[in-house]
């Protein structure tokens, strides 16, 4: 393999000094350490602390192998002899190794291993840490902050930001049914079986970002949520007796249709309204459409472009032509769905959040049965 680039020991260096510059003003800004041991040692919490580190260490493991992979894919396409003589893997069968398959009844008794294996983690799980059970529950007496188990919270943080039947409801189900439906727009049919970055690159990083929005959703509602459901930065004491005086607007106020400016026609304000809202999210789905499929014609995108404006510039002007064959080979109802999916959920679910945490907009299109 070859020896790493000097551009790519220079972004791994500048990440490094990045993140630790980042954690060094955390830490100097931490408050209260006492409460944040009180959020990370609570019972309920161990998964999502557990997480901060696996979801981490096992994407970095992902990408570098999916690199190693993309390496070795290169060095074959550049010579077509040594491709027909060449192992196909990172890691070549060595003398040792095993060449069979494992199959009944060795395969069963792996998974026999590693099920016993696991029934013991949990076992010594449940007995070192106390279930995070209660008295129960007292009308009179409400927890403060309420929170659901950590595997919900993403759906309770989601609350804040869109109407309750839509967080409940209409966004979980899209979510499910996107999950369901991608493989089938898919038209790539490489990357089944190994790890691959260059063969795979708009789907792995579509499939990345809403997976660690989703992770990002059940942090926030974790270590930042706190009394009341107010935002406490980590490392903030949380004060019961904090009270908030953000005003929450939408859109259409801040534009001035407001029934002071209708006073002599309210009975238009509902569908001024509602064509306002409609016109917003209408354009905001065009918008996002042409976005994704700016980004499904590019090539992979490098850290180093972030620094030179000039390589930006060139990466976002010129398309991949490997892309574009994808694109060619893809349907217009595989093009639709997955517009809709993205666009609905990728895109709509950040923008909302940035609207909301920024500039304290609650919804962006009202009508007398729905809200967004």
């Amino acid at each position: 393999m070859e020896s790493p680039k000097p551009n790519s020991r220079r972004n791994k260096l500048i990440g490094l000094i990045v993140a630790v510059v980042l954690v060094g003003l955390w830490v100097y800004s931490v408050q209260d350490w006492h409460q944040i041991w009180k959020i990370v040692s609570a019972p309920d919490n161990v998964p999502i602390v557990a997480m901060l580190f696996l979801v981490p260490f096992f994407t970095w493991l992902g990408v570098k192998q999916a690199k190693s992979n993309d390496n070795l894919i290169v060095e074959l396409e550049g010579d077509a002899k040594l491709a027909k003589t060449h192992h196909r893997k990172v890691e070549p069968w060595r003398p040792g190794w095993a060449k069979e398959l494992h199959v009944w009844p060795y395969l069963v008794r792996v998974e026999f291993l590693a099920a016993v294996i696991v029934t013991v983690i949990l076992y010594v799980w449940s007995i070192a840490l106390n279930a995070p059970l209660e008295e129960p529950a007292n009308p009179n007496l409400t927890m403060n902050p309420s929170k659901a188990p950590w595997y919900f919270l993403g759906l309770q943080e989601m609350l804040v930001y869109f109407d309750p039947w839509i967080a409940g409801v209409v966004m979980p189900s899209i979510i499910m049914i996107g999950l369901m439906v991608f493989p089938y727009v898919d038209s790539n049919p490489l990357g089944n079986g190994y790890y691959t970055l260059r063969q795979r690159r708009f789907a792995v990083n579509m499939f990345s970002w809403g997976f660690l929005m989703w992770i990002l959703l059940i942090v926030i509602g974790t270590f930042i949520r706190g009394p009341g459901w107010i935002w406490f930065w980590p490392g903030q004491t949380w004060d019961h007796n904090t009270v908030v005086f953000d005003r929450n607007r939408d859109l259409h106020e801040i534009l001035g249709v407001t029934p002071e400016n209708f006073a002599n026609h309210l009975s238009l304000l509902p569908w001024v309204r509602g064509i306002f809202g409609f016109l917003v999210v209408s354009g905001f789905f065009i918008l996002g459409g042409l976005f994704f499929h700016w980004l499904m014609r590019k090539g992979p995108f490098r850290f180093s472009y972030l620094i030179s404006p000039k390589r930006f510039w060139a990466w976002a002007k010129l398309p991949d032509p490997f892309e574009l064959k994808l694109l060619a080979n893809t349907s217009i109802l595989q093009y639709m769905t997955f517009q809709f999916f993205a666009v609905s959920v990728l895109l709509a679910m950040p923008v909302k959040l940035f609207l909301r945490l920024v500039f304290t907009i609650k919804y962006v299109w009202v009508t007398p049965w729905f809200n967004v």
